[in-house]
């Protein structure tokens, strides 16, 4: 079982992705779960680009998509919305469907009471655009995460750490279910 796991945030020391990485030693040995690094490659979306002749790095992040079982997607929160490198890796695969009926899981992390929950609506509601099969008990959102993760970026928030299990159990339930 292959899953591409998406941090939405470019920081170095990014909450959101430490969260993945968490979420990838929770992976079991027979789970083959990889942390996409390459937002930052793709060009901004522009109709005249997506066509015959792709960016090598879109081309390669169709690929990606294409081949793998399912998908995890972390974002933070800015301006009340995802962040637009994100929105941006999405946007190249609104005409080549590679999200359509692939199950996905969400995250999104924030410092705030709120959990991100404001990006994490954003992000559902593009996931739907792209037909996407958010998969049930696949949605966590998680308030005060400087809280829960010390100097290392290391989650020690025992009930966070619960609550991602959950999320992955839930993506991979969702992806056998795909395949039936």
């Amino acid at each position: 079982m292959k899953i591409i796991a998406i941090s939405g945030s470019l920081r170095p020391n990014s909450s959101n992705t430490a969260l993945l990485y968490v979420v990838a030693k929770l992976a079991p040995k027979n789970l083959d779960l990889t942390i996409y690094k390459g937002l930052t490659d793709l060009p901004h979306f522009t109709p005249e680009l997506d066509g015959d002749t792709l960016p090598t790095s879109v081309r390669d992040w169709r690929g990606l998509l294409e081949k793998c079982d399912g998908v995890i997607i972390s974002t933070p929160e800015y301006a009340y919305g995802m962040p637009g490198v994100l929105k941006n890796a999405l946007d190249w695969i609104v005409s080549s469907g590679e999200l359509v009926g692939k199950p996905v899981a969400t995250i999104s992390a924030s410092p705030s009471e709120l959990g991100g929950s404001k990006a994490h609506a954003s992000l559902v509601l593009t996931l739907a655009a792209l037909a996407a099969n958010l998969v049930e008990g696949g949605s966590v959102t998680i308030p005060f995460i400087g809280k829960k993760l010390n100097a290392n970026g290391e989650l020690t928030d025992l009930n966070t750490v619960q609550s991602l299990k959950f999320l992955l159990d839930a993506l991979v339930r969702g992806i056998i279910d795909n395949r039936k």
